[in-house]
């Protein structure tokens, strides 16, 4: 049975563009789950840390991570009550469908 497609025609994704300028940016994103979004625009960033407290989510994000991002894309276990990095370290947090 194949995965039903989120947003097909595209439209989170240029409207994620046009609000933010992701171009050489390094971006938080909090409760990256399965790394839908972070693909979205990761491509476009310098650097990404998504985090997300589902080990299960975090590894087919890492499955998933396209070759041309596994690089500057990276995907950790934490909790949004302790967020483990400074937050000097990020240009960009993005936290979407997370509650």
């Amino acid at each position: 049975m194949a995965k039903a497609q989120k947003d097909p025609e595209g439209f989170e994704q240029r409207l994620l563009h046009k609000l933010v300028d992701f171009k050489d940016k390094h971006v938080l994103e909090v409760g990256c789950g399965e790394g839908r979004l972070t693909f979205k625009y990761g491509a476009a960033a310098k650097r990404v840390i998504g985090f997300d407290p589902d080990h299960d989510a975090l590894r087919i994000a890492r499955v998933d991570a396209p070759l041309d991002m596994q690089k500057h894309v990276h995907f950790a276990n934490a909790s949004a009550s302790n967020i483990p990095f400074s937050k000097e370290t990020f240009d960009i947090a993005i936290l979407a469908w997370s509650l």
